[in-house]
């Protein structure tokens, strides 16, 4: 079974992140908010992508849904 810790690994062992947040404790179902520079100049679906290019397998085996968040650095830094 999936940790959000894992899923958050996954994430940031295959996309380069400034921020990444995963949280769920059912091992299936995890919400996560990303920060990455990956995401500038793409729409959300393709910035999505690379997320779920970065779990793989993963997406299709262990994880049932993941809901994100994705925001590029300028985002992160004009949001707070």
């Amino acid at each position: 079974m999936l940790t959000a810790e894992n899923v958050k690994t996954f994430i940031e062992s295959a996309l380069p992140c400034q921020h990444v947040q995963v949280e769920g404790d059912d091992g299936r179902h995890f919400h996560a908010l990303i920060v990455s520079a990956e995401f500038s100049g793409k729409n959300i679906v393709q910035q999505h992508q690379l997320v779920y290019k970065s779990l793989g397998e993963k997406m299709k085996q262990d994880i049932h849904a993941l809901s994100m968040k994705t925001l590029t650095p300028e985002q992160w830094t004009n949001k707070s």
